[in-house]
């Protein structure tokens, strides 16, 4: 018993697996001590995030390196093995390797990053990790509505960048344009209501327009796009129901649900203060009693017999 344990012991093998465990060990230990101390001085959400996932991937690197060292007499008796075995992995890990090749895309193509608001996969929301296989979002809309958190956190596959388009609400422009269709009733002033909404659009909008000129520049510069107005607009159409004004505006792409309620909020309030010259339309019918037509009733009497009544019943 003592010789095997002798002969255990001092099998290379066996000593090689046992400093591969205390080496990744002592690797886990140091990336974690790393990750504590380091991002204990960082404020800044975004920074922490980068800096953790930076000693995260050097750990693993290292661990690699480390691995490769130990066995490095023994890669050059397993290469047949690892060609041969190469295949089938490959076909059962498909899903897996166009993953870690998307995150290899996402991470040099620069199709995102975290703190992004996308569209991949069918989901919308914003990044909260970008991983070797998936990225996590934190979940907007289905049964809330105004791109606001639902409260679930979805993964997607990082395969989806080659298979569906990626909506990025905020990688070179961090604006969006947004509309809001305000239905004026016939017999209001038209003018008048141009320039409430003008008015309302350049008072709280103002802000986002001088900021999105200079990220707009550079989107101009960058890509093969002509120039585009940031400046809020109003536009006025007719149908045979109302007149439609149509207030269209830049705005941060988080913003969204909080500036429509702004707005319509004082466009409210600016149409009841008109008294009655600009006037809301309504979906439900409107009817205006001009006048009234006069109307000729004639009433008149036919005496029946009890003669004529009694026949009539025989004949039934």
């Amino acid at each position: 018993m003592e010789d095997f344990v002798k002969r255990w012991l001092l099998d290379p093998t066996v000593g090689k697996l046992i400093a591969t465990a205390v080496g990744i060990l002592i690797i886990f230990v140091i990336v974690r001590f790393l990750q504590r101390s380091l991002t204990r001085y960082v404020k800044d959400s975004d920074t922490r995030y980068r800096v953790r996932k930076f000693v995260n991937f050097i750990g693993y690197l290292t661990g690699m390196l480390f691995l490769g060292i130990i066995f490095s007499d023994r890669l050059g008796k397993l290469t047949v093995a690892f060609g041969v075995a190469g295949a089938g992995i490959a076909f059962a890990l498909q899903e897996v390797i166009a993953s870690i090749a998307g995150w290899v895309a996402v991470s040099l193509g620069r199709f995102y990053r975290t703190g992004d608001r996308i569209q991949l996969g069918g989901t919308k929301g914003d990044v909260i990790d970008i991983g070797l296989l998936r990225t996590t979002l934190m979940e907007c809309g289905e049964w809330v509505r105004g791109d606001l958190y639902n409260g679930r956190i979805v993964r997607v596959a990082n395969s989806f960048v080659f298979k569906e388009p990626v909506y990025n609400y905020s990688a070179d422009f961090p604006f969006l344009w947004d509309e809001i269709i305000v239905p004026v009733r016939f017999g209001s002033d038209p003018k008048t209501a141009r320039e409430i909404l003008q008015s309302i659009a350049h008072e709280l909008l103002g802000e986002y327009a001088a900021r999105s000129k200079t990220a707009w520049k550079q989107v101009v510069e960058k890509y093969m796009i002509y120039e585009a107005g940031v400046e809020p607009t109003v536009t006025v159409s007719v149908d045979e129901n109302w007149m439609e004004f149509t207030l269209r505006y830049i705005v941060d792409y988080k913003s969204r649900r909080s500036t429509k309620d702004q707005l319509f909020s004082r466009i409210l309030e600016a149409f009841e203060e008109t008294d009655g010259r600009v006037r809301i339309a309504s979906t439900s019918m409107d009817i205006d009693l001009v006048h009234t037509p006069p109307f000729d009733l004639r009433l008149t009497s036919k005496t029946v017999k009890p003669d004529a009544l009694s026949e009539k019943e025989d004949s039934l």
